[in-house]
């Protein structure tokens, strides 16, 4: 797993990655779709506690799917590629590690 995350964060183009990760985010919204399909009936049905806690969760596992889908589709390969952070950032990042690592001791 981690030679394949090495090449993802390198950037290079990857066809298998690609059409696999693009795969997964069309399962997802496709599963999205099915989730506010259920959803929205049952909204029309008279509800009870139980029925409202699990439209609560089903709302969120709608909204999860809907968001990983539709990044994983436009984006693909392209989510686990390595940015650069600014020098203001990553100046920030050291101090705030060294602090950190300061408490621990």
């Amino acid at each position: 797993m981690g030679k394949i995350m090495a090449r993802l964060e390198t950037g290079d183009r990857w066809w298998a990655a690609e059409i696999v990760l693009r795969a997964i985010g069309l399962a997802l919204l496709g599963l999205c779709a099915l989730s506010a399909i259920w959803l929205h009936a049952a909204v029309q049905r008279p509800s009870s506690e139980l029925s409202l806690a699990l439209e609560t969760a089903e709302a969120a596992g709608t909204f999860l799917c809907w968001s990983m889908g539709g990044a994983l589709l436009t984006v693909g390969q392209g989510l686990f590629r390595l940015i650069d952070v600014p020098d203001r950032a990553a100046r920030f990042s050291q101090s705030h590690a060294q602090q950190s690592q300061g408490q621990k001791a």
